[in-house]
């Protein structure tokens, strides 16, 4: 069991949890590949992002795997001068997670969250179970609870 899956149990929301095999090693397409092992949309698959605020505060972002992170917007939304993405260690070290397999639940380091809003459009989501091939299905409404996060639009557009 993996901390986010013992964080979904102790706050006694429904998930599902569901492995499956990746063929990919890379990142790159990784949240499509998933999307299609799970045999749905992939915009219904959040991929789980860590940025830094201002050069020093990390969060965590999620935007569906058909989208990149919109900095500018999180900074916006997070009431920030800028946004950058934390490097792959400054997650890794935060989330108690390896990339590639970092979930929004069970981080070792509680971070402000960041959702984008086209999750409220969905019955529900796909996110990392905390490790790769491995994802967790929940509710949008408790995913949002769970991380005590913040909505809003803060996807767009591009390559996964």
């Amino acid at each position: 069991m993996t901390p986010a899956i013992a964080a979904a149990r102790r706050a006694r929301i429904k998930h599902q949890v569901i492995e499956f095999q990746c063929a990919s090693e890379s990142d790159r397409g990784y949240g499509v590949e998933a999307a299609a092992a799970l045999g749905v949309a992939p915009e219904m698959v959040y991929k789980t992002l860590v940025a830094k605020l201002d050069g020093k505060h990390l969060v965590v972002a999620l935007v569906p795997v058909t989208c990149e992170l919109n900095l500018k917007a999180l900074a916006t939304l997070a009431d920030a001068k800028r946004a950058e993405m934390a490097s792959p260690q400054e997650a890794e070290r935060s989330s108690g997670y390896v990339v590639g397999g970092i979930s929004p639940l069970g981080q070792r380091k509680a971070l402000d969250t960041y959702i984008d809003s086209a999750v409220s459009k969905l019955s529900k989501v796909y996110v990392s179970g905390g490790r790769r091939g491995l994802e967790l299905e929940l509710a949008p409404d408790d995913l949002m609870t769970v991380c005590k996060a913040r909505l809003g639009d803060i996807a767009r557009i591009g390559s996964n």
